[in-house]
């Protein structure tokens, strides 16, 4: 049976105008032409120096975008990307009466024609996407999706990732389908490639078990065995969690506060090769 559960920390924004495409497309780090009926586009903001701001999903109604948005930075949002409209044909609203809706563990369950729903673009286990400005019957509830994009590994927003620090790859937009590579220019386009293209990532936003109690977001992590610093914690819910780590520590004992922790890449998780051993000569 389809889970749907509401989630109240999601929010809707509208843009609408004849450039509401162009304008978008400038600004994010996907490829906005891509968002069609059926089909939803993940993409980020970011600062110049191509360090996240904010991520979203875009998905296209008939006469405007519809923007699935984290409500703590709604706000935020729209101030920012007003910043940019200049002379641009767009009009920027929130939809204070949407609702954002997640459904997983099977098909999009039934709902009205006023709903506009697509495929969660970062994974098929991730399921659907759904936004609607009348009540649909949930199933089940926001801390069951948190639990199930935690196993995924799926970042949340401002609760994984940090505004000005983060950057996309350490947090799996490229695996994930959060980047396009051929769209042509955007704001911190730059060092968005120059991280992929000279292998800079050091760091990974990862899957763990938690044993013990849940850390708080930001306390560090240390390796058991040395005491070295391997990483940071982010989300967690139900000894699941999301940290941020460093390549060398996935394999690693760790603790956190009064937990210890484990690594787990997610399959879809693209990591370097180890460095072959030296034969001794």
């Amino acid at each position: 049976m389809t889970r749907l559960a509401r989630l109240p920390d999601r929010a809707v924004l509208a843009l609408a105008g004849a450039d509401r495409v162009a304008f978008l497309q400038g600004l994010v780090s996907n490829d906005v032409t891509e968002a069609a009926a059926g089909r939803a586009v993940w993409a980020a903001l970011l600062t110049p120096q191509g360090k996240w701001l904010a991520d979203f999903f875009i998905l296209a109604a008939p006469d405007r975008l519809l923007l699935d948005v984290d409500a703590a930075q709604a706000e935020d949002l729209l101030r920012r990307l007003a910043r940019y409209r200049l002379r641009a044909a767009v009009t920027l609203s929130a939809c204070l009466d949407w609702a954002v809706y997640a459904a997983w563990d099977g098909p999009p369950p039934d709902r009205p024609s006023t709903a506009i729903a697509a495929p969660d673009p970062r994974l098929s286990q991730a399921g659907w996407r759904i936004l609607s400005p009348d009540p649909l019957p949930t199933t089940t509830d926001s801390a069951d999706w948190d639990r199930h994009r935690l196993a995924l590994g799926l970042p949340d927003g401002a609760r994984d990732l940090e505004a000005d620090k983060s950057v996309l790859l350490e947090a799996g937009f490229d695996e994930l389908h959060g980047v396009s590579w051929t769209k042509g220019c955007y704001m911190g386009q730059e060092l968005t490639a120059r991280t992929r293209y000279r292998g800079l990532v050091k760091r990974r936003l990862v899957p763990v078990t938690v044993a013990g109690p849940a850390p708080a977001p930001g306390t560090p992590i240390l390796r058991a065995d040395t005491g070295s610093e391997a990483g940071t914690m982010r989300s967690a819910r139900d000894g699941h969690g999301l940290a941020l780590l460093r390549l060398e520590a996935l394999s690693a004992p760790m603790r956190c506060g009064a937990a210890t922790l484990t690594a787990h890449p997610p399959g879809w998780m693209r990591l370097p090769e180890p460095a072959p051993k030296e034969t001794p000569i």
